[in-house]
């Protein structure tokens, strides 16, 4: 809590109109303040279940892919690049709802962010079961991206809500929901597809969004994108509330937001030199309010994690729903490229195996769990790149399907660690102006490497290339290894921060 920043009476005055001010008004806190302050209680937990809802939604909706494209290029006759098509277009509409989502919840606040996605993909993603042709399908699916591309604006939400020092150990627990939507989607496509058919798992898995509606009224905004937007009054009463559920106290003094207290300290250092004046610090602030948030993604503080981020995130999407595609190809019974002893000898047995590679990201949760704060983000994901190399190179040439299954299993181990991790560190890596629109554009940037796996996992696949797909898996994972260790700084205990330059206080130099 920082005790001896004193600010003029006019700005205590227009944080808190009532001036009832607990303690000495020359004490003040900010938000991490206040969140270490009332600790992780029942508050954080029901909006970890609001924001796990989401997640499960978004996992359920990228796990059905999987399912649905084989089933329409057998009910429809497609060929192998309109399968791919289904799931293509997915990403496509993703890498457009990232961004965009991710600049409108910046703006406009998270709330507002996470009401559209929710009503995007709960209609169009019940509407898709009822698509009439593949046209139909391919817009509607398409529609639901868009949706799903909020996915970052709910993890950023979650986020602020939780207290710096177990800040990786939840946002694990947060992750552990898209595995639970994974397992969840594999186990309703085990027993929907082969009686109710691919329409009704469609629609069963649009549900889990429309709960978000539902509960959407009692949802509270950030405090800390409240606060960076001047409404402290209102970010402080949300935070009452936090406290009075978790029963404890705040901190004595004044809310304010990081950037006040940044420019405050400036003020004091240059004190003897020259005096920053009210006016400055308007003429400041306006200035940095009329910089685009992309243009601060880019800013030379920025720019390199920005970069490397896009890498990872890019290999992460890649990598991830590669494997998901792969445990389907290498066990579909009308795979002609498969030495026929190694054949399975029946289709269903693809449902039983992507059922249990979806387990794989339970270990992949633990693992994440016990290193992220241990060995840090950096060296968390890096390990695991490296790792899952090593367990994809053996599938280079035909396996038994036993081994293939156990290989994707260890290898989806590895996949599910680095993308915990990965969006667990790139919130931390930047300020609150810009967090969603930084994390959405890299997720963007992901939805690409989502869109391009498909050619791989199935176009290649169907054309028996199987050692060209796993080889350029093996470059792609390789490469967001080597881009992991070339961050700039490591984030494990560090504080959120409202400035483009994390203070040095809580910045951990990269190990």
């Amino acid at each position: 809590m920082r005790k001896n920043i004193s600010f003029p009476s006019t700005v205590i005055q227009k944080r808190n109109p009532s001036s009832k001010v607990m303690g000495d008004e020359s004490q003040t806190y900010s938000v991490d303040d206040a969140l270490t302050a009332v600790g992780f209680g029942k508050f954080q937990i029901l909006v970890l279940g609001y924001a796990g809802m989401g997640w499960i939604s978004e996992a359920m909706e990228m796990m059905l892919l999987s399912f649905v494209g084989p089933a329409l290029e057998s009910a429809w006759n497609l060929s192998s690049q309109e399968e791919s098509m289904i799931t293509s277009v997915v990403f496509a509409g993703m890498l457009v709802g990232a961004y965009s989502w991710g600049v409108v919840s910046d703006k406009h606040g998270r709330r507002k962010g996470f009401l559209i996605t929710a009503m995007v993909t709960c209609v169009a993603g019940f509407l898709s079961a009822l698509a009439p042709n593949y046209t139909c399908l391919i817009i509607l699916r398409c529609l639901v991206g868009v949706g799903l591309g909020g996915g970052p604006v709910l993890s950023s939400w979650f986020l602020e809500f939780i207290p710096a020092p177990s800040r990786g150990i939840w946002m694990v627990v947060f992750s552990a929901f898209w595995t639970i939507g994974t397992i969840f989607e594999a186990s309703i496509a085990w027993f929907v597809m082969p009686t109710l058919g691919w329409r009704w798992l469609l629609a069963f898995s649009s549900l889990p969004s429309s709960l978000l509606l539902i509960f959407y009224r009692v949802v509270p905004e950030s405090p800390r994108y409240l606060c960076l937007k001047g409404r402290t009054t209102e970010a402080l009463r949300i935070l009452e509330k936090v406290a009075k559920i978790n029963g404890q106290t705040l901190p004595p003094g004044i809310l304010v937001s990081d950037h006040e207290i940044q420019l405050k300290e400036k003020s004091t250092e240059a004190e003897d030199a020259h005096l920053l004046s009210p006016n400055d610090e308007t003429i400041d602030h306006s200035v940095k309010k009329d910089v685009s948030t992309m243009a601060l993604l880019f800013s030379p503080e920025l720019i390199k994690p920005t970069l490397l981020l896009w890498v990872v995130f890019f290999g992460n999407a890649f990598s991830y729903y590669g494997l998901v595609l792969l445990t389907t190809e290498l066990h579909n019974g009308r795979n002609s490229c498969v030495p026929s002893q190694m054949q399975p000898q029946h289709q269903e047995l693809s449902y039983k195996d992507i059922f249990i590679t979806s387990f794989a990201e339970f270990p992949g949760l633990i693992i994440s769990a016990f290193t992220i704060d241990k060995l840090g983000r950096k060296h968390s994901m890096s390990i695991m790149f490296f790792l899952c190399c090593l367990f994809l190179l053996p599938l280079v040439s035909h396996q038994p399907q036993a081994l293939t299954t156990a290989l994707l299993f260890m290898a989806r181990i590895c996949i599910t660690t680095t993308f915990t991790v990965v969006y667990i560190y790139a919130p931390e890596i930047y300020p609150t102006s810009v967090r969603t629109t930084g994390v959405g554009v890299g997720s963007s940037v992901g939805r690409i490497g989502g869109m391009t796996c498909p050619l791989v996992a199935v176009g290649l696949i169907h054309g028996c290339h199987q050692t060209a797909a796993i080889l350029l898996f093996e470059f792609v994972i390789f490469a967001s290894g080597v881009c992991v260790l070339l961050f700039p700084f490591e984030t494990s205990g560090r504080e959120l921060t409202d400035a483009t330059v994390p203070q040095k206080a809580n910045t951990i130099n990269a190990a």
